[in-house]
């Protein structure tokens, strides 16, 4: 039985990871310290998460360990010699990271490291996957040519249609804190892969989503969009009219593309993981979905502040994906996601009533 290591095990893509690979006939030990509800408080808690998985997985094994444990975490990847391992775990807030720096950098940055030094002192031909983000490449999106249609931006230059590609440059921009932590661990990732020729992938995502998210306003866009519909919270938009595009990609199809790529893997690869042009959505157009799906409409107030190193419209161009995995396509549509999202809510409120 293939062993596998998932950091961030009781997160959105961690516990679909552990799902995906459980079902797959792997053994799966699970790093996490539910540093997230310190991050968010209790309803960013991801311990249910934990007990499912530990309730549903017989090959499931949970380790509560900090990453930021550099002895503790070289000592489990040497206990567990894994066959994989695959770098969930993050502090996943552009605001938070600005309030909590050291926090940021110390989980983002120097828990990847510990990582990567653990993978090369115990196995060097581990394949090592990691889960980056578009913001490594800042603000730079937004020096593109934009034009304004009724519910979002949208890029005028046709080049970029079908969204941006890896080659698109990451420095002279404002990343945020946080962008700049993942950005100091995607380097690094990359780094191993090239200097020691350690097979490496940085997935650097556009909207992560899916039911499992334990949304909040700092993080989780859709999740925590759907969940303030289901209840009738406010929801706050910040900027650009609320015009702003992000591509959603449910996280199914991000542990699909692992696996593909843990068939084939390669050094020191990235590439942009999002749900594409098909998944993109504004905030408006957001809370038409939903409001379609619930039949409640929206509330929402709108703060004429930006997000600092937000982005105007990003799409993620998966032609890199598609060409190095051509088996690995898109499976959930944006109707789908929305649709599940919103079940996962409701049910939960009906659960409180």
């Amino acid at each position: 039985m293939k062993k596998m290591i998932v950091t961030g095990s009781s997160g959105l893509i961690g516990s679909e990871v552990v799902t995906f690979f459980a079902n797959e006939g792997w053994e799966i030990y699970g790093i996490d310290n539910n540093m997230r509800e310190d991050f968010f408080g209790e309803q960013g808690s991801t311990r249910s998460n934990q007990e499912r998985l530990s309730q549903t997985h017989d090959h499931f094994t949970h380790y509560e360990l900090d990453i930021r444990d550099r002895k503790g975490v070289i000592a489990a990847v040497a206990e567990l010699n894994p066959d994989a391992i695959v770098h969930t775990a993050a502090q996943p807030s552009h605001d938070l990271a600005a309030l909590r720096p050291f926090d940021d950098f110390d989980v983002n940055a120097v828990g990847t490291f510990n990582l990567l030094e653990a993978n090369r002192l115990n196995n060097p031909e581990t394949p090592f996957v990691h889960m980056s983000t578009n913001k490594v490449y800042g603000d730079a999106p937004n020096e593109l040519s934009l034009k304004e249609l009724d519910m979002r931006y949208d890029y005028a230059d046709p080049e970029y249609y079908s969204g941006i590609k890896e080659n698109f440059r990451i420095d002279q921009s404002k990343h945020s804190l946080f962008g700049s932590s993942k950005l100091s661990a995607d380097i690094a990732v990359q780094e191993y892969g090239r200097y020691f020729n350690m097979p490496t992938c940085c997935l650097r995502g556009g909207c992560l989503t899916g039911p499992n998210h334990s949304g909040v306003e700092l993080h989780g866009f859709l999740s925590y969009l759907v969940k303030c519909n289901v209840i009738g919270r406010q929801y706050n938009i910040f900027g650009y009219k609320g015009k702003q595009v992000r591509d959603n990609i449910h996280s199914v199809d991000v542990a699909i593309f692992i696996n593909e790529f843990l068939k084939a893997p390669r050094a020191a690869e990235v590439y942009n993981i999002g749900g594409g042009r098909d998944n993109s959505c504004s905030i408006h157009e957001a809370f038409d979905i939903i409001s379609s799906i619930s039949g409640k409409e929206m509330k929402f107030k709108y703060v004429d502040k930006n997000r600092d190193g937000d982005h105007i419209c990003y799409i993620s161009n998966l032609s890199k994906m598609k060409t190095h995995y051509p088996n690995w396509n898109i499976t959930k549509s944006l109707k789908m996601i929305f649709e599940e999202i919103y079940t996962s809510w409701d049910k939960k409120q009906k659960e409180l009533v």
